[in-house]
């Protein structure tokens, strides 16, 4: 471990005590030397002062060169615990008691984290894209953490965020090695934000690998959105109408209070469609989608699923007004969220799904019949079409549950 879990909870109760009223800060509006001295061993931050580097003594300047300290107040400001007026560091009264609520500060903490990169990144003399793409990496580096269910390798961690914030930047042009400090220098800052997870106690950190706690999974739910312990959620079941061989359905969770704007990006997402084509979903004769005076349709944005809805409910969902892709969705069931679960969520489906603009359901079950005859003379022009060397490739029956889960917790993103 780098961090004692929860070591932070106490740190931060011990600052917001050590300000008090107010505490004067600099010009610069950083934490005077004086008082980073007493700070350093009040909250036993592990911060060097006048480090000593063989036989050098190194003055610290300012107290923004402890990295822990400055985290710290940075982070407790972030959260709304402190805030800077008239150049004096002062508590916020109404959040006051959040520091005699252990389960709150944690969250509020935790809810803070977006707000923070300045603070928990290190600039250096070559400055990490994850320092420039801090909200970018961040939910890569959630994303990956609340997919799992077991402990995951610090280098997929690594991995994940590295591709998250390295495509926004042109690299081709760097050699072997700088491109090999760049990387570095992102790792280094993906450790340093594991670190204060771990601090928090909402991690479970080792020098091999990372796992949220039962706590940090909910926490991380809640800051995407997701349902809190004990809150409604509906099972679904979503079938495209007048496709087989196979039949191609989804089982889904969903939070009750999810709007159906917000379930037709699911729907997206858990079939395999591109979310290229209009959409409209019919609930006992009303059509719902984006406001259209043409179309008339209602405001999806503002209907709440379990507002519309109850057990054994079905209702149609149509994308693509061209092919007219009908989807049949049946509610199954209500029940509850549970401690850190994930949603929305697919826990069951077969059949992939069919390609865009192939012609609906009649289309798809021409489509496949030209796939199985090699004599059919379109048959080659059809492998062309789907980007296929061989119709061994085309796999109507192909799915996977986890692959429709990494493309729904991109949805989590804030």
């Amino acid at each position: 471990m780098d961090e004692a879990e929860g070591r932070t909870l106490e740190q931060v109760r011990a600052l917001v005590g050590w300000v008090g009223t107010g505490r004067k800060l600099t010009q610069t509006g950083r934490v005077t030397l004086a008082d980073a001295r007493a700070l350093v061993e009040l909250l036993d931050t592990g911060d060097r002062m006048d480090p000593v580097i063989g036989d050098r003594t190194f003055k610290t300047k300012s107290s923004e060169e402890l990295y822990r300290l400055t985290l710290l107040v940075e982070w407790a400001k972030a959260a709304r615990l402190l805030r800077t007026v008239g150049g004096r560091l002062l508590p916020v009264k109404k959040n006051a008691g959040l520091v005699g609520r252990p389960g709150e500060l944690r969250g509020a903490l935790f809810a803070a984290l977006p707000r923070i990169g300045p603070a928990v990144t290190i600039p250096g003399w070559m400055e990490s894209l994850l320092a420039r793409e801090y909200d970018r990496g961040l939910r890569a580096l959630s994303h990956r953490l609340y997919a799992a269910a077991a402990p995951v390798p610090l280098g997929d961690l690594y991995d994940a965020v590295w591709r998250a914030v390295s495509p926004l930047y042109v690299l081709d042009h760097l050699s072997p090695d700088r491109l090999g400090h760049l990387r570095t220098a992102v790792d280094q800052d993906v450790r340093r934000v594991l670190r204060a997870l771990a601090s928090l106690g909402t991690l479970h950190l080792t020098e091999d690998s990372a796992e949220l706690t039962a706590e940090g999974r909910t926490l991380t739910a809640r800051m995407h959105g997701g349902p809190e312990p004990g809150d409604a959620v509906l099972r679904i079941l979503v079938e495209l109408a007048d496709v087989d061989g196979p039949r191609v359905w989804r089982r889904l969770l969903v939070p009750a209070a999810m709007r159906l704007e917000r379930l037709h990006s699911v729907v997206q997402e858990a079939m395999g469609w591109q979310n290229r084509h209009m959409h409209v979903f019919t609930i006992d004769g009303v059509p719902y989608g984006r406001p259209d005076g043409a179309l008339g349709f209602h405001d999806e944005s503002t209907a709440e699923l379990g507002a519309l809805l109850k057990p054994g409910a079905r209702f149609g969902y149509m994308y693509d007004f061209g092919d007219s892709w009908e989807h049949l969705i049946t509610v199954e069931r209500f029940q509850t969220a549970e401690a850190g679960g994930h949603y929305p969520r697919c826990v069951d489906g077969a059949g992939a799904c069919p390609p865009e603009d192939c012609g609906g359901a009649p289309g798809y079950s021409a489509l496949k019949g030209v796939l199985a005859d090699p004599a059919h003379e379109e048959h080659h022009a059809m492998l062309e079409w789907l980007g296929l060397r061989s119709a061994t490739e085309f796999a109507p029956d192909r799915f996977a549950v986890d692959e429709a889960n990494a493309r729904l917790l991109g949805l989590t993103a804030p």
